[in-house]
């Protein structure tokens, strides 16, 4: 496409982002390229400059500027029967609206310069086009469990407005080091990515820094491992980059086998356990009735960790944030 556009969101595509909607139209724009566009604004929403997780609304008009034609068919680089049967043995729940999936612990969920095998690529095993699941949330890298997805525009609006209204009920597992006092209770902290050292970092901030956005976390401990570790349960009330992490961390706390927010008690906890963080939970609206309840099982990380402290996962209440009525702001 060699000219620039202006499209106009329809009622579909109410409070999806900005970058999904761009990848809905263009599957072959990746997410580095739709950040360079709009952070040099071309891309523009009613006008003015916007950021790839923009929600956009119905109506909003989308400058598109001039972008690169899709490889011709025979230059696509199709998906592997492996890599097909892979990503279908992922699915914890699928419907013809919706798709869960059981995203293992290493493997990320868009691509990049050096990353080339990510969930994204391999949702072409569902087809391509409008057959092609959405994304309406992220996990970490190396953090495993549930990760939903729409399977139609509309579908996957409903979703992402679940995610952005806090209608999205997350449940995580996580190790931590030491033992949080008091056992139970919410974080609220500023969070910023700064530079720390070589290296970019989310970190807690002044809520005054204009870099720093609200992040509130609750936690509850679901068992104890002497006084050497925890086994946690942490609810995300508003969805940072990092947020339990750094906040775990924050608190004195960090999770065990983390290599970038981890401590010195941690690190001497950690041996060989990769990062002891799982989505074991996601409870959200259907799009189109009723109430969704996904839970993934421990990955192998995660059985590592459980065995390594003595942990066992059917002790767990599978909503112990219920009892207490909840976070409430």
């Amino acid at each position: 496409m060699r000219e620039v556009q202006t499209l106009v969101v329809a009622e579909g595509e109410d409070g999806v982002r900005l970058d999904r909607w761009f990848k809905r139209r263009w599957p072959h724009l990746n997410h580095i390229h739709i950040q360079k566009l709009t952070r040099s604004g071309q891309i523009r929403v009613d006008g003015g400059r916007a950021k790839p997780e923009t929600r956009l609304s119905t109506g909003n008009e989308i400058r598109v500027p001039p972008l690169p034609d899709a490889p011709a068919e025979g230059e696509k680089e199709h998906l592997s029967d492996r890599d097909a049967a892979f990503a279908k043995s992922l699915v914890l729940y699928e419907d013809d609206e919706v798709l869960a999936l059981n995203k293992p612990s290493g493997l990320a969920v868009q691509g990049g310069t050096k990353t080339t095998r990510h969930v994204d690529r391999l949702l072409s095993a569902w087809g391509e086009g409008m057959d092609r699941p959405r994304l309406v949330h992220r996990l970490d890298r190396d953090t495993s469990g549930v990760l939903v997805l729409g399977k139609s525009p509309g579908a996957a609006a409903k979703l992402a407005g679940a995610f952005a209204k806090r209608r999205a009920r997350k449940t995580y597992w996580a190790i931590v080091a030491g033992n949080p006092k008091p056992s139970e209770g919410v974080i609220e902290l500023h969070l910023a990515k700064k530079g720390i050292g070589d290296r970019e970092m989310i970190v807690p901030t002044d809520p005054k820094d204009p870099d720093g956005d609200p992040a509130h976390t609750e936690y509850v401990t679901l068992a104890r491992a002497s006084n050497r570790a925890a086994w946690m349960a942490l609810r995300p009330h508003t969805g940072r980059t990092h947020q339990l992490r750094a906040h775990m961390l924050a608190i004195g706390h960090a999770i065990v086998g983390d290599p970038k927010y981890g401590n010195a008690a941690s690190d001497a906890l950690a041996g060989n356990l990769k990062l002891q963080l799982h989505a074991r939970r996601l409870t959200l609206p259907h799009p189109t009735s009723g109430t969704l309840v996904i839970e993934a099982p421990l990955s192998v990380e995660m059985k590592a960790g459980f065995e390594h402290f003595g942990f066992d996962e059917q002790e767990a209440d599978p909503e112990p944030f219920e009892e207490k009525g909840g976070w409430k702001r």
